[in-house]
C-alpha cells in the first residue's frame, strides 16, 4: 500500500502554514525535491516489512516519499515541535502507518521506539549531529538492516576513503569494520530550503553479516592513537597502546603510517592490544 500525494499540499505550503522557518541550532535544511526524497527512499530498498526510522523530518518530505515507496511503519524523530504539527496529517493520509515521536535523536532509545525488525534508517541527518548519531548506531549495528543517510559531503567522503587517502580516518576505520560503506550521489546545496553552505552526499552502509569479535573500545582506542597523530609512524602514535616490537610481530612495519593500514591490520592490532588487557 502506498500513500497518495494527490491531496497533499506542495511542502512550501506547509512550510508557510507552520512557519517553519528553518531554526539553524537544530542544523535544520529542507530537501524539498521530491524526485530527490523519492530516490532516497528507493535506494533502501524494499520497506514493506519492519520500520523505516528518519530523524528530523522537518516538513515531510523525505516521510511522504518513504510513505509513498510503500514502506510497513515510518517512524520520525523530531525534536521540533512546529514540524510535529506540520506532519501530524501525514499520519492519517497513510493509514498510520507514520508514527511520530517527538525526541531528540540523540537521546531516543531507537530499539524501544521501534520494536518491528528489520529496521532501517533512512534520514537527511541534521548536519550538527550526523556523525555522533552514526557513532551510536555502530556501536549497536547488529540491531540495524541498512542505513541511507546523507551528510555533508566532506562527512560523507571521510565515511568511504579508502587506505592511502587524505581522507581515510578513524570514521573511515570505524564505520568499514563494521558495515560495506558506499557513496550512492551527490546532493546539490542549491536542493535545500535554505540552502548550506556546503554540498552533501548520500551514503548506504549495510552491516557485515560476519560479526567481529573485537570490541568496540579496543578499535576506538587504537584507532584514536594511530589517528591522533597521524603524520608520525606507527612507532611514535602507538608508543603508548602497543610497542614497535608487538607491530612487528603481527607483521606491520612500525615505520608505517595510520593511513597506509587495512582495516584488517587495525582489527589485528586491536586484538593483540585487548589481550594484552585481557592479560596484563
Amino acid at each position: 500500500m502506498t500513500i497518495s500525494m494527490v491531496n497533499q499540499p506542495p511542502l512550501r505550503d506547509v512550510i508557510a502554514t507552520y512557519g517553519l522557518a528553518a531554526d539553524k541550532r537544530l542544523g535544520q535544511h529542507f530537501l524539498l525535491d521530491g524526485n530527490l526524497t523519492d530516490r532516497i527512499a528507493r535506494a533502501a530498498g524494499n520497506l514493506a516489512e519492519g520500520t523505516v526510522i528518519e530523524i528530523g523530518p522537518g516538513p515531510g518530505g523525505l516521510t511522504r516519499s518513504l510513505l509513498g515507496a510503500g514502506a510497513a511503519h515510518v517512524v520520525a524523530i523530531e525534536r521540533d515541535p512546529r514540524c510535529i504539527e506540520a506532519l501530524a496529517d501525514l499520519v492519517t493520509a497513510s493509514d498510520n502507518r507514520l508514527t511520530i515521536i517527538e525526541d531528540d535523536a540523540l537521546n531516543a532509545n531507537f530499539q524501544q521506539l521501534c520494536p518491528e525488525a528489520p529496521r532501517r534508517i533512512v534520514s537527511n541527518l541534521p548536519y550538527n549531529v550526523g556523525t555522533p548519531l552514526l557513532i551510536a548506531w555502530l556501536k549497536n549495528v547488529s540491531a540495524y538492516h541498512s542505513f541511507v543517510l546523507m551528510f555533508q559531503k566532506e562527512v560523507a567522503d571521510r565515511i568511504v576513503a579508502e587506505k592511502g587517502s587524505s581522507l581515510y580516518g578513524r570514521l573511515s576505520v570505524m564505520t568499514q569494520w563494521l558495515c560495506h560503506a558506499e557513496r550512492l550521489f551527490t546532493v546539490d546545496k542549491r536542493a535545500f530550503t535554505p540552502p548550506p553552505k556546503v554540498m552533501s552526499a548520500v551514503v548506504r552502509l549495510t552491516p557485515r553479516t560476519e560479526a567481529s569479535t573485537v570490541p568496540w573500545h579496543a578499535m576506538e582506542t587504537v584507532t584514536k592513537a594511530a589517528f591522533g597523530q597521524r603524520r608520525k609512524m606507527l612507532r611514535q602514535s602507538l608508543k603508548a597502546t602497543i610497542s614497535a616490537q608487538s607491530l612487528e610481530a603481527l607483521e606491520i612495519d612500525p615505520k608505517r603510517r595510520a593511513e597506509t593500514l587495512s582495516i584488517s591490520e587495525f582489527v589485528r592490532i586491536a586484538v593483540a592490544w585487548q589481550a594484552v588487557q585481557d592479560n596484563p
